[in-house]
């Protein structure tokens, strides 16, 4: 029986330099050989079977290098997988849960709120608008042959019942050109700006000076006047943020004091006696 052939790997150094001379002389010997074959097969001589020995034992005595074990795929996916598994990572992913969560329900309740508070609103500026209704009742002539009295009317239409208006500053403007100038206004005697507890109807009157000089002319012999009434409306008595502003203006044609009404009659052909004001629809 043959002894079992030393792994050249194992040898030591000396070894392996005297292995690798012995394998180049084999090997230059082999290669003379199968020179020496190819003429002889060129020449019809059958050739030696050395060579292909040979290189069989050569090849048998050459190092090969081990392949990678199969293994590291599934070493490093255990790595991973163990790595999902450790109880730090299981409780940051579930207080990250948790964090979504919450913020998905506060944007929720935020948003029903929001909703709701829109839906309020809606509901408040439907009674300011429908709820109350606001009248320009007249324009007359003050004593003083320069100023005027305009009385605005107040009626609340409300089933749910009293409204509460807070009274501002009504402003007056008269056109010059293609501008507004506001002239003074003021509150009649016995009036003030303040809250009204409105349960069924209310007038009260301003009075105010149109103190301009070039007004324009609409209508021959008539100035053209906005009145515009401000006012705070709510359903409570101390409102907080259920309050919603109206503002309504109303625009009229104003006949000056000491108009000649002979000349307005002829120039705007109206019958009969040319009126203080002319009412318009609002625009």
């Amino acid at each position: 029986m043959s002894a079992k052939p030393t792994d050249p790997a194992k040898l030591p150094a000396a070894e392996k330099d005297a292995l690798i001379v012995v394998l180049r002389r084999e090997l230059a010997v082999a290669r003379s050989e199968l020179r020496l074959a190819r003429r002889r097969a060129a020449a019809g001589a059958p050739a030696s079977g050395r060579p292909r020995e040979l290189l069989d034992e050569l090849r048998a005595a050459a190092p090969r290098k081990a392949a990678a074990p199969t293994s590291d795929v599934a070493v490093k996916l255990g790595r991973r997988l163990g790595f999902w598994r450790s109880p730090l990572v299981a409780t940051v992913v579930a207080v990250l849960l948790v964090v979504f969560a919450l913020d998905a329900g506060i944007g929720w309740y935020q948003s029903r709120s929001l909703k709701q508070a829109r839906q309020e609103r809606l509901l408040l500026e439907n009674a300011a608008m429908r709820s109350l209704y606001v009248e320009l009742k007249q324009v007359a002539y003050e004593p003083d042959s320069k100023s005027y009295r305009v009385t605005l009317f107040l009626q609340n239409v409300s089933p749910k019942g009293a409204l509460y208006v807070m009274l501002n500053a009504v402003g007056v403007y008269v056109q010059s050109g293609i501008t507004w100038q506001q002239v003074p206004s003021r509150p009649a005697e016995g009036v003030s700006w303040g809250v009204v507890k409105l349960m069924d109807g209310y007038s009260y009157d301003v009075i105010f000076t149109p103190n301009v000089a070039n007004w324009a002319e609409l209508i021959p012999g008539y100035m053209h006047v906005r009145i515009q009434s401000d006012m705070l409306v709510g359903e409570s008595a101390q409102p907080g943020k259920d309050i919603v502003e109206r503002r309504t203006p109303f625009y009229v044609y104003l006949k000056p004091h000491g108009a000649n009404d002979e000349a307005i009659k002829a120039r705007s052909r109206m019958s009969g006696t040319p009126p203080v004001f002319i009412p318009m629809p609002p625009h």
